[in-house]
C-alpha cells in the first residue's frame, strides 16, 4: 500500500511541475487534464504527508522515552506517545479508502431516461411519480434540470422521459438509480381498491464529451421528419425532428422536443454518445468476474434495484436488503438516507476487494 502512496505522491510532484511548464500553460487540453488529475489525487496526498509526519513524530518520541529519565518528563513523553499512536489506525483506514479506485465518471453530469414497464397507464404514472422525486433531490443539490424529450400519457406520468441534471458530482448520485423500480399500491384508475404491482425502468448515463468517445460522422445516419404529438397529430409542419443512428452498434436516438433541427440534433448527438458510450461498457462489463462486480448491483437494466409499497409506507432497496417506513419523505425528493447506504456499500466492496490484493 505504501509504495503505491509515494508513488502518487511522487506523481503529485511531477504534476506541480508540469503545471509550471510554460508548454502546458498553453495547451489549454492539457493543462485541464493535469490539473484534474492532481486534483484528484491531492487528498490522498495530504493524508500520506500526515501520515509520515506523525510516524516521523513517533519514532522521535519513542527515541526519547529511551533516553529520559526524569519520572515527571518522561510521563510527559509518554502520553505524547500514545497520542501519536492512536492517530495511525484512523490515518491508515483514510488512506486505504482514499486508494478505492474512483469512477472517472462520478464528477459528470448524468443523462436519466424513465420509462413506464409493465403495468400500463399505472406503471407511466409512476414513472412520473419517479421524475419528480429525482428532480426534487437535484434542486436540493442546487442542480440544474434539463428536458431533453418527453412523451406524456394521457392518464399522467410518462411513457418515457429523458433528462439532463447539469451539477457537480451528480452521476456519482444517481447512477444507483439503473434498474427496474417496483411500486406497490391501488392505482387512481383501480375501482375496488385491488393492490397493483408495476414497474418503471431508469437509465442513468454519464454525459460523455466529444472526447471521451469517438464517433465518425460516416458511421451516423441521420433522418428528418415532421413533429408529431399524442395521437399522431402534427405539432410542427416543418422537418424539425431528428433520428440518429450509430450504424456500428444500433444505437437509435429520436428528438422532436424543440422546433428547431439544429437544437434537435445537439440534443440527440449528446444522448446517442452517451448510450453508445454506455454500451460499450456493458459489453465491458459482461466481461468481469461476477465476483468482482459491485455489491450494490451489476447496473443492469433489468435487475429489480427497488420496491416502493404505498400501503405501508415502506421504500426497500434489494441490493443492500435497506428497508426504511418513509416512502412519503423520500418520493419528495429526501434519497440521501439511500444514496449514502449505497455509496458506503460500495466503497466497503471495493475496499475488501483492495484488501484482497493487497
Amino acid at each position: 500500500m505504501f509504495d503505491r502512496l509515494q508513488a502518487v505522491e511522487d506523481r503529485y510532484e511531477r504534476l506541480n511541475e508540469l503545471l509550471s511548464d510554460p508548454d502546458i500553460v498553453s495547451d489549454s487540453k492539457k493543462l485541464r487534464e493535469y490539473s484534474k488529475e492532481q486534483s484528484d489525487i491531492q487528498a490522498m496526498v495530504e493524508v500520506y504527508r500526515e501520515y509520515k509526519e506523525v510516524k516521523q513524530q513517533l519514532a522521535d518520541t519513542k527515541e526519547m522515552l529511551d533516553i529520559e529519565k526524569d519520572p515527571e518528563m518522561h510521563e510527559m513523553v509518554k502520553e505524547e506517545f500514545n497520542e501519536l499512536n492512536s492517530r495511525i489506525p484512523d490515518l491508515e483506514e483514510r488512506l486505504r479508502i482514499l486508494l478505492i479506485p474512483k469512477d472517472p465518471n462520478d464528477d459528470k453530469n448524468v443523462i436519466m431516461e424513465i420509462r413506464g414497464a409493465a403495468g400500463g397507464d399505472e406503471a407511466n404514472i409512476f414513472a412520473g411519480d419517479l421524475f419528480r422525486m429525482y428532480t426534487r433531490y437535484a434542486e436540493t443539490q442546487s442542480w440544474k434540470i434539463d428536458i431533453m424529450e418527453a412523451t406524456p400519457n394521457a392518464m399522467g406520468g410518462y411513457k418515457e422521459v429523458i433528462f439532463m441534471i447539469n451539477g457537480q458530482g451528480a452521476y456519482s448520485k444517481f447512477k444507483y438509480e439503473n434498474g427496474a423500480h417496483r411500486v406497490q399500491r391501488v392505482p387512481a384508475t383501480e375501482s375496488q381498491g385491488r393492490i397493483h404491482t408495476s414497474t418503471a425502468t431508469v437509465a442513468c448515463l454519464p454525459e460523455v464529451e466529444e472526447v471521451d468517445v469517438e464517433i465518425h460522422e460516416k458511421d451516423i445516419r441521420v433522418d428528418t421528419f415532421a413533429s408529431s404529438g399524442a395521437g399522431g397529430q402534427s405539432v410542427n409542419t416543418t422537418m424539425s425532428a431528428v433520428r440518429m443512428t450509430h450504424l456500428p452498434t444500433g444505437v437509435v436516438v429520436s428528438m422532436q422536443d424543440e422546433r428547431s433541427q439544429i437544437k434537435n440534433r445537439e440534443k440527440a448527438m449528446k444522448i446517442l454518445r452517451a448510450r453508445v458510450a454506455d454500451k460499450y461498457m456493458q459489453e465491458a462489463q459482461k466481461e468481469i468476474d461476477a465476483t468482482r462486480k459491485s455489491a450494490v448491483g451489476s447496473g443492469d437494466r433489468s435487475e429489480r434495484i427497488r420496491t416502493y409499497n404505498y400501503p405501508q409506507n415502506r421504500v426497500t432497496d434489494h441490493r443492500i436488503g435497506l428497508t426504511l417506513q418513509k416512502l412519503d419523505i423520500i418520493m419528495e425528493g429526501k434519497l440521501d438516507e439511500i444514496i449514502d447506504a449505497l455509496m458506503l456499500e460500495e466503497q466497503a466492496s471495493k475496499l475488501a476487494n483492495l484488501n484482497d490484493e493487497a
